[in-house]
């Protein structure tokens, strides 16, 4: 059944590759552990308590509270298909609990340091120089995710209206606007882009590897790495920092807070309000300009 879950997931789910990797990965650890621990070929059978005994193994060994909570979300979608599908009557998860998650705040990058990032001399005239360049502006200056920024096509980038199509989550689409310095950049990445690869070799897709193929995740974290890495102090130095930061900048400079989230390709506003908390100079400004006392 885990094959059909997959199916259902990809298919009609329309989930990200990465989200049904992960999905994936889960119910096959869970069918190793139900094996291994209590001889159950089928997790169809697993009850609550080995479901519960599989939870406070994880924790044994140290797994992080988010990502046993991701699996536990793996097995409450799971065995949720199953009733769906009339194969179970009873949820064996629905006496389980999440583990009690500490609040994090999303780190970012100060204005002054991703200033000195993409400092043009920073980066080298090369194509991959250029390359990383773009990565890195793209990145910080619309907010896309990195499934987003890997899939983007040069068809997706339209110059004329300053802006990009980007496919989202469930293949949700938005329009993200492009400023006239990035856009200034893209013509220029472009021309070193059509310099580098001859017509028989360009890739349709906007980001590629030095071999000029679609970009991929851990190319994409290792530029990322490199280019922080010089400046940044965020103990984090990854693509995501880069879409913190574009949030909390905007939100810092007075950005209406559903504006950000429309930006983002967020579903809905409490997934942006955890960078509200990020905010301080605007509140900071606020309370200075507001307050008698202040």
């Amino acid at each position: 059944m885990i094959e059909s879950f997959i199916n259902y997931l990809e298919y009609e789910k329309r989930s990200s590759p990465h989200t049904v990797l992960a999905y994936r990965k889960d119910l096959e650890q869970f069918q190793e552990f139900c094996e291994l621990s209590f001889g159950l070929q089928d997790i169809q059978q697993a009850q609550h308590a080995e479901i519960r005994a599989w939870v406070i193994d994880l924790v044994e060994q140290g797994l992080s509270t988010t990502s046993v909570n991701r699996k536990i979300a793996t097995l409450r979608s799971f065995y949720k298909f199953l009733l769906k599908s009339s194969i179970l009557s009873k949820d064996p998860t629905y006496k389980l609990k999440s583990l009690k998650n500490p609040k994090k705040l999303p780190e970012f990058v100060q204005e002054s340091t991703i200033a000195s990032v993409l400092e043009e001399s920073v980066f080298q005239p090369t194509f991959e120089g250029q390359r990383d360049r773009m990565v890195m502006e793209f990145l910080y200056l619309t907010g896309v995710r990195l499934s987003e920024l890997t899939g983007l096509k040069w068809s997706d980038i339209h110059l004329g209206e300053e802006s990009v199509k980007v496919l989202g989550k469930r293949k949700k689409e938005r329009i993200i606007p492009l400023t006239k310095g990035l856009k200034q950049n893209i013509i220029s990445y472009q021309k070193v882009f059509e310099e580098r690869f001859s017509k028989a070799e360009q890739s349709p897709y906007f980001i590629v590897s030095n071999q000029g193929k679609q970009s991929y995740p851990v190319m994409i974290y290792r530029i990322v790495r490199q280019y922080l890495d010089l400046f940044a102090q965020t103990s984090k130095r990854s693509p995501h920092v880069l879409r913190h930061t574009f949030a909390t900048h905007l939100l810092n400079k007075g950005a209406d807070l559903n504006a950000v989230k429309d930006l983002l390709g967020h579903a809905n506003l409490a997934a942006t309000q955890v960078y509200t908390h990020n905010s301080l100079e605007k509140l900071k400004a606020v309370f200075e300009q507001a307050h008698p006392k202040a």
